[in-house]
């Protein structure tokens, strides 16, 4: 089975990209569940940090709104200020796949290689399919960080915060969750709601939440907006650049560019969650993990209290680990290794042209994988309206002249 152009993954980028390919007529196909990501590894009653404006997937028209979607199901929405539940954007996502891009192949790609024409996909129902190109759409799922410290531990009882998407079957035990990042306190609101007892240890001196929103007087709100204008990545001017100019990013030194991708709009909780935590769960600041053990029945935690150089050990039932992602192309399941070898990376994610194109003829890369290459835009659903223009218009110029049979 053959094909032009193959899209792996269908959460908002795949979507979006497979949307303006199919309005532009080009031969493509897609791969992957839909919104699968967001059903599998994000828990229903999470309140999404993005503002409504910034979490639509992109028609080429622009018709398929989330805000159209949440008046027809009857959903509360508001341009800023009313955070979106997790499974409002994900039937969102699965409705937008419906109305545009209804010829999606659910199926798991299980291998990546490259042949003398292109590439050749495995798929878990045992099928094949070659295309000329092939677009990685894949998202973060596959990047989860499980620090050395925990890796010897049973996993029964350890969890990246990326594992579970309900709770209960931990009330009534003691639960430590380790990290600083929204994760990690989107996890301890959500143990703590369940009647778990659970803290947080960081080895971050502080916490970040966010505020919620408030209502200002309109010239006050003017010269906010002034000093902090508002974008698809939040406020201020950083991220409003970060938006409009990643042509311009993408000209920076990778060192750069890696840098100011990395930190930017770092570890800071929603508010929803967030004024729990801050109420509610106990919070150990300046522990750095060094080692965990089985004794007896309880995970035995060792930290080093870095504000005294003090040792503290802690007992508990289970941990969970909100200690984020690292996007790393070596740690792509179904990608063949010599393959994963000839791409270019800087700081482990591909180097990428200005179109997406790896330094792999003909394999492109799009969302935060490309993030590298074009800065934080690229690791925010937000970044798929660039992505889809830009490549597709790329693609189409490609396909426009005669083709030869694979």
């Amino acid at each position: 089975m053959n094909t032009d152009i193959a899209i792996i993954g269908a959460g908002p980028y795949g979507l979006s990209l497979a949307a303006h390919l199919r309005e532009k007529g080009v031969d493509f196909r897609i791969f992957g569940r839909p919104m699968a990501f967001w059903r599998d590894h994000v828990p229903d009653e999470l309140r999404l940090k993005a503002e409504g404006f910034a979490m639509n997937l992109f028609d080429p028209k622009q018709r398929f709104t989330l805000q159209q979607f949440c008046a027809e199901r009857g959903y509360p929405y508001a341009h800023t200020g009313v955070p979106i539940p997790a499974h409002v954007f994900r039937e969102y996502g699965e409705a937008f796949q419906k109305a545009h891009v209804p010829q999606i192949q659910p199926d798991r790609v299980t291998g990546l290689s490259r042949t003398a024409d292109g590439f050749a996909l495995e798929l878990e129902n045992g099928g094949r399919v070659m295309a000329r190109k092939v677009v990685m759409a894949i998202g973060i799922g596959d990047f989860a960080h499980v620090p050395p410290a925990m890796r010897t531990l049973p996993p029964e009882r350890v969890s990246h915060t990326f594992d579970e998407t309900a709770f209960t079957r931990f009330a009534g035990r003691r639960v430590a969750v380790i990290g600083a990042g929204s994760s990690a306190v989107d996890t301890a609101c959500f143990l703590h709601e369940v009647g778990a007892e659970t803290f947080i240890c960081t080895r971050r001196p502080k916490i970040w939440i966010n505020h919620p929103p408030r209502t200002l007087p309109p010239l006050k709100l003017l010269l906010t907006r002034i000093r902090k204008p508002l974008s698809g990545l939040g406020t201020g001017w950083r991220s409003r650049m970060a938006c409009d100019l990643p042509d311009v990013f993408h000209m920076l030194p990778a060192r750069l560019r890696l840098r100011i991708t990395r930190g930017h709009l770092g570890p800071a909780a929603g508010w929803v969650t967030g004024q729990v935590v801050r109420e509610k769960v106990p919070i150990c600041l300046n522990l750095d993990l060094q080692r965990a053990s089985m004794r007896q029945q309880a995970i035995h935690l060792e930290f080093l209290e870095t504000s005294t150089g003090e040792m503290r050990e802690m007992d508990v039932d289970h941990v969970f680990l909100g200690t984020g992602v690292q996007v790393d192309v070596a740690r792509i399941p179904f990608v063949d290794p010599a393959l994963a070898r000839d791409i270019h990376t800087e700081g482990n994610m591909p180097a990428l042209s200005r179109h997406f194109e790896s330094s792999v003829p003909g394999l492109y890369f799009i969302g935060p994988l490309a993030a590298g290459s074009f800065g934080p835009l690229l690791r925010f659903a937000f970044g798929a309206r660039f992505a889809a223009r830009r490549l597709s218009a790329r693609l189409r110029r490609q396909t426009a002249a005669v083709r030869q049979p694979l």
